[in-house]
């Protein structure tokens, strides 16, 4: 069974923890490791609250403050926290093991305080998975015929964060999320997104306060998607931000990495070096120049949430 645990035994990554957790980290490595064996509890993640998925919105930071998580080929998830100016550090203890059955990982502020309490994934079988605290909890089937889910943070209104999922013919759906970790139905929101190849976010990058997203087409186009604060038609039209990111295997984002409350994006190379694009607060200009966090070994990660 898939096991979690938080990342520092309370759950909660908030801005005046970083100091205790550098020291903490002194001496430990970044290259990924061999896993143990799963375990079968879940345990250190911070207790969500029941809040409604249309509650008004919260008074967060508008981009989350979290680790950098990575799961390898044997399901281990080790978790990468911000120390400063975006450098990351890998915590000591592994974060999860028994994840080789699940893709789709995601992580979810499900009581808007501004830090991830939990994560969905996605069994092998379809069946969406929150984990918190105890075993993941099965929040119903059907979820292969999506090909790409993200949690761009809140990105409907409400307080939790909310899930995006594209389904093989380009249609791009809306889950509202609660409190609790479950979700609504899901809202049709747009079409075309076929066209993408990778789809990144989690929370305000234009500065405006709201979620947005970043898409790369198959020309390495990349661009972007503001948010709207409508969980109907939560983005407006896309705007061109650069060319080149062909050069990248994978686009994600944790959130903020540097502590500013700006969104950052993380972009892998071929050669399994990371780097870092922090986030301006401009909706022309998103991100500053890139800047390397990881030398290599990041190829070794099959998700990074």
């Amino acid at each position: 069974m898939a096991k979690s645990s938080g990342l520092n035994r309370t759950g909660v990554l908030s801005r005046v923890t970083v100091a205790a957790i550098t020291a903490a980290l002194v001496g430990t490595t970044t290259a990924a490791v061999a896993a143990d064996s799963p375990k079968p509890t879940v345990t250190g993640i911070e207790q969500a609250s029941g809040a409604s998925a249309f509650s008004a919105s919260s008074a967060a930071a508008a981009a989350p403050y979290n680790a950098l998580y990575g799961v390898n080929s044997a399901g281990t998830v080790w978790g990468y926290v911000p120390v400063g100016n975006g450098t990351i550090q890998r915590l000591a203890d592994e974060s999860g093991t028994g994840w080789n059955s699940y893709k789709h990982f995601n992580q979810a502020d499900t009581d808007g305080n501004g830090s991830s309490n939990g994560w969905y994934a996605i069994r092998s079988d379809g069946r969406l998975n929150y984990a918190s605290n105890g075993a993941p909890r099965d929040l119903g089937g059907g979820w292969n015929i999506y090909n790409k889910i993200i949690s761009a943070s809140n990105t409907g209104g409400g307080v939790a964060d909310d899930l995006l999922a594209r389904d093989s013919a380009g249609v791009l759906w809306h889950y509202l999320g609660y409190g609790n970790g479950g979700v609504t139905q899901r809202y049709r929101v747009g079409s075309g997104w076929g066209a993408y190849t990778q789809i990144a976010g989690k929370g305000d990058v234009s500065g405006d306060g709201r979620a947005d997203i970043v898409a790369r087409d198959r020309g390495g186009v990349l661009w972007l998607y503001k948010g709207t604060g409508n969980y109907k038609s939560p983005f407006t039209t896309r705007t061109r931000i650069g060319a080149g990111w062909n050069g990248y295997n994978a686009l994600v984002s944790s959130g903020d990495l540097t502590g500013d409350g700006r969104a950052d994006l993380v972009a892998r190379d071929s050669a399994g070096a990371l780097w870092l694009y922090k986030g301006r607060g401009s909706a022309s200009t998103p991100y500053t120049g890139r800047v390397k966090i990881g030398t290599s070994g990041w190829n070794g990660f099959r998700a990074m949430f």
